[in-house]
């Protein structure tokens, strides 16, 4: 443990007595929270919804499939259970809840209004005002079709001598929307935590990634490959610097989340920093196996920027990774990024605990395990 502490120690300093690294490390992320946050923006399509339907009618039925036709949802829970959907839409598995109340086309056809209940994760900002946009004119288009079939045909008129019958308006569908976890839509409440996510993972897989990287370039690493040092102790002694400059950087992203824009952390800090203590360890796994297969810190540089284009274009920080092809979303679920901003974004947005970012939990668990393994045979295999 005195060499894996030495060792690490020599990487702090070496780093604090470069001041273009340590800008690189602590100040550049911040500049780019903070100008990233008021650039950012998303698309949206085929939402996930979760259906509680009370009244079981025709008319509600085809309301369902219209919603489920319009290419702008995707219904992946039907059900009359409110409590049901409302676990769904805290567990981030749906973003709006269609309820349609018992007795609506009852209601509907005598009174010629109804109402319909959506319930938003507006933790995704502007998202939840589009996606209510769209719910509200697949609502109107639906009400004015009614409207021709209801509406009493001229031929039914009332014998000579009768009172005839009142005519009824165009039916209306009134929609009463609730805006979960984010009723501003603010949409910077949905990105800034997506970005921190970014700045922790630039720090733990570029810096791990040259680091290494610069000590073959220096012929540094065959020296240390003759000491006592052990290859584990050696990357340990390499890594948990980075490990503790990336928590640091979280810490100081999250004050200036508080301070500049108002994000909200309703969650448990500890849990958001246990989670990032498992991700750093993928993050960091990630760099130490990118720099066995590279031979200069240029070489680390470029493979380190083609990968995390790929995993931040996948991970759900600009466009929601349910409005991707059904392709896209498997591959999205060995992506670790994709795991920690769902992670993030459901503690400080909407106060998760444990139980309801288990399983995203579980896959990065997985996946920093894998990795790791990964890098350690393919240095051990490359440095001998």
């Amino acid at each position: 443990m005195r060499r894996i502490l030495i060792l690490a120690w020599a990487e702090v300093l070496h780093v604090v007595r470069d001041r273009v690294t340590l800008a690189q490390v602590l100040l550049i992320p911040l500049v780019q929270l903070l100008v990233l946050a008021n650039a950012a923006t998303f698309a949206i399509r085929d939402t996930p919804t979760y259906v509680v339907d009370l009244d079981r009618s025709p008319i509600s039925r085809s309301l369902i499939a219209r919603f489920a036709e319009s290419g702008h949802f995707r219904i992946v829970g039907h059900s009359s259970s409110l409590a049901l959907a409302e676990r769904s839409l805290l567990e981030g598995r749906v973003t709006m809840v269609l309820s349609i109340p018992a007795r609506f086309e009852r209601t509907l056809v005598r009174e010629s209004a109804a109402d319909v209940q959506l319930v938003m994760n507006a933790e995704k900002g502007t998202a939840a005002g589009i996606v209510q946009s769209y719910a509200g004119r697949i609502l109107a288009a639906y009400a004015d079709e009614l409207g021709r079939t209801l509406q009493p045909s001229p031929r039914t008129l009332a014998p000579v001598g009768e009172e005839a019958p009142p005519q009824r308006g165009a039916p209306r569908i009134e929609v009463r929307p609730r805006s979960w976890f984010n009723p501003t839509l603010d949409y910077k409440h949905y990105m800034v935590p997506g970005i921190l996510v970014v700045l922790v993972t630039i720090i733990g897989t570029l810096m791990t990634a040259q680091n290494i990287a610069r000590e073959k370039e220096l012929g540094t690493l065959e020296q240390l490959n003759v000491t006592p040092i052990t290859r584990g102790q050696f990357i340990a002694g390499k890594l948990l610097p980075f490990w503790g400059l990336a928590m640091l950087e979280l810490a100081l992203g999250l004050a200036v989340a508080k301070l500049a824009f108002g994000i909200p952390m309703r969650g448990s800090l500890v849990l958001l920093f246990a989670v990032a203590a498992v991700y750093l360890v993928a993050a960091l796994g990630l760099g130490l196996w990118i720099s066995t297969v590279v031979e200069t810190q240029q070489q680390a540089m470029l493979v380190s920027l083609f990968v995390l284009i790929l995993y931040l274009l996948m991970s759900g920080l600009y466009t929601p990774v349910d409005s991707m092809p059904r392709w896209v979303q498997w591959l999205a679920e060995a992506n670790p990024v994709k795991h920690f901003v769902q992670v993030a974004r459901a503690i400080l947005v909407k106060g998760a605990g444990p139980l309801e970012v288990a399983r995203p939990v579980g896959a990065l668990v997985l996946f920093a395990v894998g990795i790791l393994t990964l890098a350690l045979r393919q240095y051990r295999k490359t440095s001998v």
